[in-house]
């Protein structure tokens, strides 16, 4: 896949904390993809699932802005940006972040 290549924002059908995540994750990385996966049904009877739900999420991110940033960077500053919805009882994120130059290396972004 090619930078000319990425799919465009995909807003999807989530609850109001995954929507908010893809809310703050688009307002502070301005992505050139973005997929957030409300994963909490494969959790549940887990530690920090809610029977509610929107407890585990999965995050593909594409974006410019973490050009020259190391990936523990990336996720420190994706858990910056989402520091509200962890008070809120956001129990896990499963991060995939990337540049768009990364992902032509990277296979899970395909």
């Amino acid at each position: 896949m090619t930078s000319n290549s990425l799919q465009a924002i995909r807003m999807s059908t989530l609850g109001p904390i995954g929507t908010s995540l893809e809310r703050k994750l688009t307002a502070a990385f301005s992505p050139a993809f973005l997929d957030v996966d409300d994963e909490s049904a494969k959790h549940a009877g887990h530690s920090g699932a809610r029977p509610s739900g929107e407890s585990h999420f999965r995050v593909r991110i594409v974006s410019a802005s973490f050009a020259g940033v190391a990936r523990v960077e990336r996720q420190r500053r994706i858990y910056a940006a989402l520091a509200e919805e962890f008070a809120k009882g956001l129990h896990a994120l499963s991060l995939n972040a990337l540049t768009p130059e990364e992902v032509t290396r990277e296979p899970k972004m395909r």
